[in-house]
């Protein structure tokens, strides 16, 4: 590890240790006032009301110590039942539907427990770093004072200006440990708070019959707005332009005794009309499984996207195989779709793609350094991709923090075939 990234890892650690400690801190009280509206839950009125807001109080302090385990690198799911659609916090539906999801009393159990250790591997990844400055430092003090009494490390008390000397050394290495500790204190802790505020198998098997629910509903009105555009596209050109042909050879065939002519000048007509018919039908097509894709394959597709776009885009895939091809024609489009937000959005001066296969999902990354400030409320690009991908119990994670970079990471499980020979399936 580069020294800059060591330190500023380590120090963001010890940044999220001070946090840690302070939040650990609102546990106790937190849990008390919880109590106190459960145990007003006699009072129909008043409990109904003070345990939900309680409630939603002590689930945002649990989806804090989440998102502090995920920046140390331990992801947390919410394991929270879907709650009944009510506007107000009060309400029998949501005070019962409060005692009966097992996700709360979780969290009631973890906010003692996740308090202790969170303050004390928060002190330590803290006070470890500032001993090891205060032996940096010691010496000027030492001399400034003298006094024998003061010691450090090795030396108590120093004695002697070579023992002063040696607190700047021992300071360095403890300073040194400190910050290495640092991330590993807060993996601990976040893998603590893991073992209480993470999904139950039930928990997990409920949400994903929710989120395949919620993503099945949306994949079925995505296709059934497909299918609208594609019979008003059917309808509107193709369709018109066969009718206006079907026309004109009607009326090349009634002059072709009268006037021979105008009946050829007619026949070229439709010509140009069955011409113009094609290419309407082929660019159909295109929009539902595209020819490139079928020849070329995703690594293929993906590069000619690439170079009919107006800027750099460097594309590296390795696939020892081909994806089924709904999943293929699925990332091909999800890929699509994101070069051409970059195009529109991002203002970037360069892109680039990288594809990989491996444990069994499809691992697909597009990023540029254009402006950031990415968000899929902000537009339908990003909601479409996230809906694609969830048709095939894809993911999608954005990464676009103001001023860049911007970095969509979309995942398909999927299952490869034997790789097929193309002069496309290389890796660059």
């Amino acid at each position: 590890m580069e020294t800059r990234t060591w330190l500023r890892t380590g120090l963001r650690a010890v940044a999220g240790g001070i946090f840690a400690v302070g939040l650990s801190v609102t546990n106790i009280p937190l849990l008390v006032l919880w109590i106190v509206a459960l145990a007003l839950s006699p009072v129909a009125g008043l409990g109904l009301i003070a345990l939900p807001f309680m409630t939603l109080v002590l689930r945002a302090r649990a989806d804090l110590e989440r998102k502090l385990a995920a920046r140390a690198g331990v992801v947390i799911g919410r394991p929270y039942a879907p709650g009944p659609p009510l506007a107000m916090p009060g309400g029998w539906r949501r005070y019962h539907w409060i005692l009966t999801d097992q996700a709360t009393w979780r969290d009631v159990a973890w906010l003692v427990p996740g308090a202790i250790v969170s303050l004390g591997l928060g002190v330590i990844s803290l006070v470890v770093p500032i001993y090891g400055v205060e032996g940096i430092v010691l010496l000027p003090f030492w001399l400034y004072l003298g006094t024998d009494w003061y010691g450090y490390g090795l030396f108590w008390p120093i004695e002697s200006v070579g023992e002063g000397l040696s607190s700047m050394p021992q300071g360095l290495v403890i300073l040194a440990a400190g910050i290495t500790a640092a991330p590993w204190l807060r993996r601990v802790d976040a893998r603590f708070a893991k073992l209480f505020l993470a999904p139950t198998k039930a928990a997990e098997l409920r949400l994903r019959v929710a989120h395949l629910t919620v993503s099945r509903a949306d994949t079925v009105d995505a296709q059934a707005a497909e299918l609208r555009r594609i019979e008003r596209d059917l309808h509107d050109g193709a369709q018109a332009r066969l009718v206006s042909l079907g026309m004109t050879i009607g009326l090349a065939e009634e002059m072709l005794d009268r006037d021979p002519a105008r009946a050829r000048k007619l026949l070229a007509e439709a010509r140009e009309a069955s011409v113009a018919a094609l290419v309407e039908l082929r660019l159909l097509v295109q929009g539902i499984h595209p020819p490139v894709l079928a020849e070329r394959g995703l690594n293929g597709a993906v590069r000619a996207v690439a170079l009919s776009l107006p800027l750099p885009i460097s594309v590296d895939v390795d696939l020892p195989g081909r994806p089924e091809t709904p999943v293929e024609s699925a990332a091909y489009f999800v890929i699509a779709e994101a070069l051409t937000n970059v195009v529109r959005h991002s203002s970037a001066r360069t892109a680039a793609v990288s594809i990989v296969y491996d444990g069994g999902r499809l691992a697909m990354v597009v990023s540029d350094d254009g402006a950031g400030g990415a968000d899929p409320r902000a537009g339908t690009g990003l909601r479409g991709i996230s809906r694609r991908l969830a048709a095939f119990d894809g993911t999608m994670a954005l990464s676009s923090p103001p001023g860049g970079p911007t970095v969509v990471t979309m995942e398909l499980p999927c299952v490869l075939s034997s790789p097929r020979i193309s002069p496309f399936s290389g890796t660059g």
